[in-house]
């Protein structure tokens, strides 16, 4: 894998992401919610932050992006289309742009519905894409600015993937949205194994990203939306996809 990638958990669940390129020594930050865990995770490797990816105009993903920016006179990039709430971009991309860190490519993805212009980050090659808000462990983020069927069209993008893609997301909120996730599919073996694995590794002080898109298509009810079971189980048998991911989204947010 020619990157190395460094997850650092901020503030009180949100994880940013470091990615370096060995070969020419830039570093990318996806997000920066905080400074100090990601000038720590820098200087303790003797790394130079080279580039800023942000992912959605969110404070909780963008706090720091200026005071990096002017500590390592990093570059900063977001989607063209949020960039009047974002912080100042020195450049914009759009959905489908390919954009590259040393020897990596990535893919710009428009995966908006959390908010409108939230973007994602997709290498192909390195089977990895980071996610923010859009595709979480074992859920997706809350549609806040978007519409229900404008989020559906944006998990399908990640259901095209290679599914040993490691999906790298924005926050820790695996034990909730576990519980949720049971509440649908209680006989689901491979969903409560792990949410037993995710509870252990948030009590021992452990990451839970990445996981494998494998692990989500089997156990997050998001990607779920058209399987026939998960459309019995909420007494929507023979109900398109969309529709049964939108009641999904609304039994989430009053779960």
């Amino acid at each position: 894998m020619p990157v190395e990638i460094v997850t650092l958990p901020a503030r009180s669940d949100n994880y940013a992401y470091l990615i370096h390129d060995p070969a020419t020594g830039e570093t990318a930050a996806v997000d920066a919610p905080e400074e100090r865990p990601i000038v720590q995770a820098l200087e303790s490797r003797g790394w130079k932050l080279t580039r800023i990816w942000i992912t959605h105009h969110h404070t909780d993903h963008t706090e720091a992006v200026d005071v990096l920016r002017g500590r390592y006179c990093a570059k900063v990039i977001g989607h063209k289309k949020d960039a009047a709430r974002l912080p100042e971009l020195d450049i914009t991309v759009n959905d489908g742009d390919r954009i590259r860190l040393g020897e990596a490519e990535a893919v710009v993805l428009d995966v908006s519905g959390h908010t409108i212009g939230h973007i994602a980050f997709h290498f192909p090659e390195e089977r990895v894409a980071f996610t923010a808000d859009s595709l979480m462990a074992l859920g997706c983020g809350r549609v806040f600015e978007g519409t229900h069927a404008m989020m559906w069209d944006s998990l399908r993008k990640f259901l095209v993937m290679d599914p040993e893609t490691g999906i790298y997301s924005g926050h820790n909120y695996g034990q909730a949205n576990g519980r949720f996730a049971l509440s649908v599919e209680p006989d689901n073996s491979a969903l409560r194994d792990r949410v037993a694995r995710i509870e252990k590794a948030d009590a021992d002080g452990r990451l839970i990203v990445p996981a494998t898109l494998a692990e989500e298509l089997a156990t997050n009810p998001f990607l779920r939306a058209g399987e026939e079971s998960v459309k019995a189980a909420l007494g929507l048998a023979g109900a398109d996809d969309a529709g049964v991911f939108s009641e999904l989204r609304r039994r989430k947010d009053e779960f």
